[in-house]
Order: C-alpha cells, then sequence, then structure tokens
C-alpha cells in the first residue's frame, strides 16, 4: 500500500536587495528633504516614488530620467527641494545646471541655450549656458538639471527645449556636439497662476465655500487654466509630473524656525550654541505674510536675529551658549551664565 507523501508549502522568497548602478540611497536622500522642507507632503511622496524608480533603473533609456514641473508661490520650496536633492547625491548644493529662465525673455536668447547659428560668432564653439558635466552626471549618480522660473523663458526659448523633454538630447545650432540630458533628472518650477489664486483666496478665505472644499477645487481649475494659457500642449505633454506646492500658513512658522536655527548653530560652530525663548519666536513669527512663504521668516532671521547675535559676540568674544530674547521692543542676544 503506497502512502502519500506530503509535499512541504514553498516558503516566502528569499529577500535580496537589488544592485544599482546608482550609489544614493532614497531613503536616505528623502531623510534630508523631510528635515529640510515643511508642509509639502504630496510633493515630496511624489519625490520620492521618482528615486525609487531611479534607483531601480528601469525608466526609458532614451529620455530623461524624469521631468517634473514645480508650481506654487514663492518660498515654499520649489527651488530648495532641487538643491536639497543636489546636496544629497552629489554632496554639494550647486552640484547642478540652473538655467535662470527670467534672463531668456527674449526671443533671441535661445542662441543662449542652443549655441548661435551657423555664420555667427561662437557657433563653431558651440557656447552655451548648459554645463555637460553637470548635465550628465557619472554612472552613479544623475545630473540634475533646473529651468527656474519657466514662464518667464521666451516662447521660442522654450520650443528649444521641446527636444530635451522628449529625447533626452540637444543638438548645438552649429552642428559641433550634442548634449545629452538622458542621465539628467529635470526640474522646472513656475509660480504662474499663483497671483490670481492668492487673491481668491483673500476674497472667499471664509464661509461655506471653504468649509465644503469648494475653494481648493475652484483653485486647482485656476492653476490649470494658467498653466494651460502660458504653455502648448505638446510642451505639458512630455512633462512626467506637475506637483502644485502648497501655500506655508503660520501654523507652520516653529517648524520653519527650527530649520533655520539648525543652519545657525552649524555656521557658529561646535563650541557655540543659540538659544531662542519664546518671546523671540514669537518676535520672529510675528505678522506672517503667507504671499511670501518661507522667505519672509528667512528674511527677519537674517536682519534681526543675525545682527543681534553679532553684537553679543563682539560685546562677549567668548560667549558660547547664548539665549535670543526680546527686551522692550528690540530682539537681543545675550550670553547665558
Amino acid at each position: 500500500m503506497s502512502s502519500i507523501q506530503q509535499v512541504p508549502a514553498p516558503g516566502p522568497p528569499e529577500v535580496r536587495p537589488l544592485t544599482s548602478r546608482f550609489v544614493f540611497e532614497p531613503q536616505q536622500v528623502m531623510a534630508l528633504l523631510h528635515k529640510r522642507i515643511v508642509g509639502q507632503d504630496a510633493a515630496l511622496a511624489a519625490v520620492e516614488a521618482q528615486l525609487k524608480v531611479l534607483k531601480a533603473d528601469i525608466g526609458d533609456r532614451e529620455r530623461p530620467l524624469g521631468v517634473n514641473l514645480f508650481m506654487g508661490p514663492t518660498g515654499v520650496g520649489k527651488t530648495e527641494i532641487v538643491r536639497l536633492l543636489a546636496q544629497a547625491i552629489h554632496g554639494r548644493s550647486d552640484a547642478m545646471c540652473r538655467i535662470d529662465m527670467q534672463t531668456l525673455a527674449q526671443e533671441h536668447y535661445a542662441a543662449a541655450l542652443t549655441g548661435a547659428p551657423p555664420g555667427y560668432v561662437g557657433s563653431k564653439e558651440g557656447v552655451s549656458l548648459f554645463d555637460s558635466e553637470l548635465i550628465e552626471g557619472t554612472y552613479s549618480r544623475p545630473g540634475i538639471v533646473l529651468f527656474d522660473e519657466l514662464e518667464k523663458a521666451s516662447d521660442e526659448v522654450l520650443r528649444s527645449l521641446l527636444g530635451i523633454l522628449e529625447s533626452g538630447r540637444l543638438t548645438l545650432a552649429g552642428g559641433s556636439r550634442t548634449l545629452d540630458f538622458r542621465n539628467s533628472l529635470i526640474f522646472m518650477t513656475s509660480n504662474i497662476g499663483a497671483r490670481q489664486a492668492n487673491a481668491r483666496r483673500q476674497r472667499l478665505s471664509g464661509g461655506w465655500r471653504r468649509l465644503l472644499g469648494w475653494f481648493a477645487e475652484a483653485e486647482s481649475r485656476l492653476l490649470e487654466r494658467a498653466l494651460h494659457s502660458r504653455f502648448e500642449p505638446e510642451f505639458l505633454n512630455r512633462i512626467d509630473r506637475i506637483l502644485v506646492f502648497e501655500r506655508i500658513e503660520g501654523r507652520w512658522l516653529d517648524a520653519l524656525l527650527d530649520i533655520e536655527l539648525s543652519k545657525l548653530n552649524q555656521r557658529l560652530g561646535p563650541h557655540r550654541q543659540l538659544w531662542v525663548d519664546e518671546s523671540a519666536r514669537a518676535w520672529l513669527g510675528r505678522d506672517h505674510d503667507p504671499r511670501f512663504g518661507a522667505r519672509d521668516l528667512v528674511r527677519r532671521v537674517r536682519v534681526e536675529l543675525e545682527p543681534a547675535i553679532a553684537d553679543c559676540l563682539l560685546a562677549w568674544a567668548d560667549a558660547g551658549q547664548m539665549t535670543a530674547t526680546v527686551q522692550g521692543q528690540r530682539l537681543v542676544v545675550l550670553p547665558q551664565g
């Protein structure tokens, strides 16, 4: 009589981490971003998803690694995220090719990107604003390209970008060389529609519309209309992600101030430490204007807190532990002990 042999159920597959050509770790990059960027959870989640795809190296080989448009008002972290990515991936916040698009507002400025056409001065040299080393990156680290304030560029300049966004290549007008963006993360920033959205927010900031979520939907439609009125469909169709950044409201001030104080204490060095009491925190955050985002608070740190620190250090050269407080109607920094 034959016996039935029990076959053991298969166990879970062995977990083996993927070997990637990219040396950065998404978790470490995101730790830095979450430490320095506040109020932008949705945007950060999208950036994290992109970094994971990049680490897995499964993207289209004939396009840039990623094409992103960051939309939102000034001072909400759009450009700062790109700087932090450069810092985390390359070790330097300026390790990126940044093009300030407001300097390319005239049609003829397209030659600054694509090079001078044949017969013009500089055509043979292939002179361009693009830095090929920063664009191409290395085998183990992607290049990072930032087109800042995109909406201010001329239509001709925007058309010159179509080939970059589609195929990851740009042949300079003289034909002397081709720039390769296929190992590049491309970021573009714009605050188009932010002024209109803020005006609408001011008019409809209270009442039943806001309670029903009607305002957020109306603002989203307004931004979409502004976007499509400025950029052609063929340009927008080449963008992988369009991320809308939130305004920095007063509830984020404490977190923003902590970030600025951490950077300030790093500059003061290991033998000095600054503490800011509640009166000073309230003073620095007074009458915050959301239209200016984090820059409103950063400006007060530079204009009011840093001079007070300088006064303290110039008066007490050996000051180590210092406290910022308000005396009368003035912010002061005093040594402890």
